[in-house]
């Protein structure tokens, strides 16, 4: 079954008020389409429930990125071109940098949007690892006001987020204070470039005379969004990394993450590879290794 365009209404304010005003007057109504990456193979195979879509395309006050002396500001209609070619990104967050890279070709990424790709909430989205352990905030815009919430609440359940239906996503608040950190980033995949995780970590943390003092570790593919592991990070925070801690923090990793059996893997693969990831990661910190 192929799309039907007679079936779909496509509105194309051109500005931000313009869309807050049609998200207001229809609260629930309208689906915001920026790139289009993934809602246009959803049309093509006759998958696109949603009947009136709201472009966001070309709409400039949602594709920047501004940097402060604090934090950086990516603006939701920022493509992956936009992310990857930004010198403070590449510099300061090259976790999100390397993650933009993995977004299909240089075509999708010149389409596909950071908000897009949070917004679609799916459970291997590339960039939501590093954007978890960078501490990102999300910032909502409506006619009634803004309000900003730590991205590791946005997702609250399989494509569902905290978004209400007259809100649309603003920006993407990074913190500039990781500099000192150790990072870490790998996906794991059918190939190297333009396919789908069958899981990923990342990892960001501050060790000091061999003491963990701030750690944060996120995966996709693991859950029914993209997650933080808190139990892994709790079984090391303020610890030595020694023969006894990582395989603690590996076993609460083990406990904490829920993959599923799909067509790219099995959840047992799943599972042994995310641990696996962290040991890799954890070993590096403790002087073992070398990050990816």
């Amino acid at each position: 079954m192929r799309g039907d365009p007679a079936a779909h209404e496509l509105v194309a304010p051109g500005t931000l008020d313009g869309v807050l005003a049609l998200l207001a007057q229809e609260p629930g109504q309208w689906t915001p389409i920026a790139g289009g990456t993934e809602l246009m193979v959803a049309y093509a195979a006759g998958r696109l429930a949603s009947k009136k879509l709201l472009s966001l395309w070309g709409i400039r006050e949602l594709r920047f990125i501004s940097v402060a002396a604090d934090a950086i500001a990516i603006g939701a209609g920022s493509t992956f071109l936009d992310v990857r070619a930004d010198p403070t990104v590449s510099t300061e967050f090259p976790l999100l940098a390397q993650a933009a890279s993995w977004i299909g070709s240089i075509a999708n990424q010149s389409r596909a949007t950071l908000g897009g790709n949070l917004v679609n909430g799916s459970p291997a989205a590339d960039s939501s690892p590093a954007l978890l352990v960078y501490d990102a905030e999300v910032e909502f815009v409506s006619l009634r006001g803004r309000r900003r919430v730590p991205y590791s609440e946005f997702h609250i359940g399989y494509k569902r987020n905290l978004l209400a239906p007259d809100e649309l996503l603003y920006a993407l608040h990074l913190p500039r204070r990781f500099a000192q950190h150790r990072q870490y980033i790998r996906k794991v995949g059918t190939r190297r470039a333009m396919a789908i995780s069958k899981t990923a970590l990342a990892g960001c943390a501050l060790v000091e005379q061999g003491v963990v003092r701030e750690i944060r570790l996120a995966a996709a593919s693991v859950a029914a969004f993209p997650t933080r592991l808190y139990r892994a990070e709790d079984a090391v925070l303020a610890k030595v990394l020694d023969p006894g801690t990582i395989p603690a923090a590996r076993a609460a990793a083990l406990a904490e993450i829920a993959p599923i059996d799909d067509i790219r893997s099995t959840a047992e693969y799943r599972r042994i590879v995310t641990a696996n990831l962290l040991q890799e990661f954890l070993s590096a910190l403790a002087g073992n290794g070398e990050e990816q």
